[in-house]
C-alpha cells in the first residue's frame, strides 16, 4: 500500500484549485475569439486491480478486466485553447467501479485462489482534474476553419479523485446490504499490531492521461472518442492489497457490530465454501506491488463558443468597418 502524506495531497488541491481558477479569468478574456469549448463525454469505465480478472493469475491491464462489470462515466470539460495546437482542459466526471472474484473465468487453473477468495467491491468515483491536450497535426493542416477537420491528440494532467469501498454483508436474519469497508480496517490499517499499515484516505491524488481523437462536424461542433487511464497512488481501491490478518483483533479495536462484519467481509470464502480452512492468517489477500488503476473510454461532443469560425462570428466581420480586417 501507498499512501499519500498530507503535505503533497495540499499541494496538489492547491494546484488544481489556481489552475481553475486561471482557466475561468482566461475565458472571459478570450470567448470572443472562439478559443473556448465545452462539452460532455459519455462511456463506460473498467476497474484494474486485485479483485476479479481472468484465468490464470493476475494480468495487467486490459488482460484482466471483466466486461459484465463496465460502468457508466460521464463527465463535464471546459477547454481553453491559447493556440490549436495546444488546449488546457478542465473537467469533472463521475464513474462507478466495481470488482468481483465471482466474475473470473473458472478454467480449473490458477485462477481458482481468486475464486475461493470471493471478495468483492463498489464504489461511486468523482473526480476532478486539469490536462494539457496536445495536437501534432494541426501544423500540417492545409486550410482554415474547422469543418471536416480530424484531430488526433494526447492528454495528460493531474488531479483527485474521492472513492468509498463497499462491500456486501449478510446479516442475521439474512438480508443483504452494502456496507463501507475501510471503517471496519480489514487488513489491519491503522491497528497497532500492523505498524507498518496506516489508515488510506477516501481522497487521492491521480495522474489521467490518454490519446483520442476529434471531428469537427461544423465550425462550431465536434465528436470524438478518448481513452484516458488513471495512474493512481493507492492500492485500496477495492480494499485489498496484503494479508489477512489475525480475526482477533476485530473485537480488540472494533464496536461488537464492526467486528462481526469486518470477520465476515474480511474472509468471504466461508460463504461460498463452508467447510474450507477458517484460518487464513498470513496468506495473500492481495497484491502489494501494483496499486490500482481505472480508465474509461469516452465519446465526446463538443462546442466552441463564439469566436470567427461560427456563423455568428463571421456575421460580425462582415459587419465591421474594413480597416479592422
Amino acid at each position: 500500500m501507498k499512501t499519500i502524506v498530507p503535505i503533497v495531497r495540499t499541494a496538489a488541491l492547491a494546484f488544481v484549485f489556481a489552475f481553475l481558477s486561471y482557466t475561468t479569468s482566461a475565458q472571459a478574456l478570450t470567448l470572443r475569439n472562439g478559443k473556448v469549448e465545452i462539452g460532455l463525454g459519455l462511456g463506460p469505465s473498467f476497474f484494474l486491480g486485485d479483485l476479479g480478472g481472468q484465468r490464470g493469475i493476475g494480468q495487467p491491464f486490459i488482460k484482466d478486466i471483466n466486461i459484465p462489470l463496465t460502468k457508466l462515466s460521464k463527465g463535464l470539460y471546459v477547454n481553453l485553447y491559447p493556440a490549436e495546437w495546444i488546449g488546457f482542459r478542465v473537467s469533472a466526471n463521475h464513474t462507478v467501479l466495481e470488482g468481483d472474484d465471482a466474475e473470473i473465468d473458472n478454467k480449473g487453473g490458477r485462477e481458482v485462489s481468486r475464486l475461493r477468495r470471493n471478495l468483492y467491491f463498489k464504489s461511486s468515483v468523482i473526480e476532478g482534474y486539469a490536462a494539457f491536450e496536445i495536437y501534432p497535426t494541426v501544423p500540417f493542416e492545409r486550410y482554415d476553419g474547422l469543418r471536416g477537420k480530424f484531430r488526433p491528440y494526447g492528454v495528460i494532467g493531474a488531479g483527485v479523485f474521492h472513492f468509498n469501498p463497499k462491500g456486501y454483508y449478510y446479516g442475521p436474519n439474512g438480508a443483504k446490504s452494502l456496507v463501507e469497508l475501510q471503517p471496519l480496517h480489514l487488513e489491519g490499517q491503522g491497528f497497532p499490531e500492523y505498524p507498518e499499515r496506516k489508515n488510506y484516505s477516501l481522497t487521492q491524488l491521480e495522474i489521467p492521461m490518454g490519446f483520442g481523437f476529434k471531428y469537427y462536424i461544423k465550425e462550431n461542433m465536434y465528436v470524438g472518442m478518448e481513452v484516458l487511464h488513471r495512474k493512481l497512488f493507492t492500492d485500496y481501491v477495492d480494499d485489498v492489497s496484503t494479508t489477512y490478518i489475525d480475526p482477533i483483533y476485530f473485537d480488540q479495536h472494533l464496536t461488537p457490530e464492526q467486528a462481526t462484519m469486518a470477520r465476515q467481509l474480511y474472509n468471504r470464502t466461508p460463504l461460498i465454501q463452508p467447510t474450507y480452512r477458517t484460518d487464513v492468517t498470513g496468506l495473500q489477500r492481495g497484491d502489494p506491488k501494483d496499486n490500482d488503476a481505472f480508465f474509461s473510454t469516452v465519446l465526446r461532443f463538443g462546442w466552441r463558443l463564439n469566436g470567427n469560425n461560427t456563423p455568428s462570428g463571421r456575421a460580425r466581420m462582415q459587419l465591421r468597418c474594413p480597416k479592422y480586417f
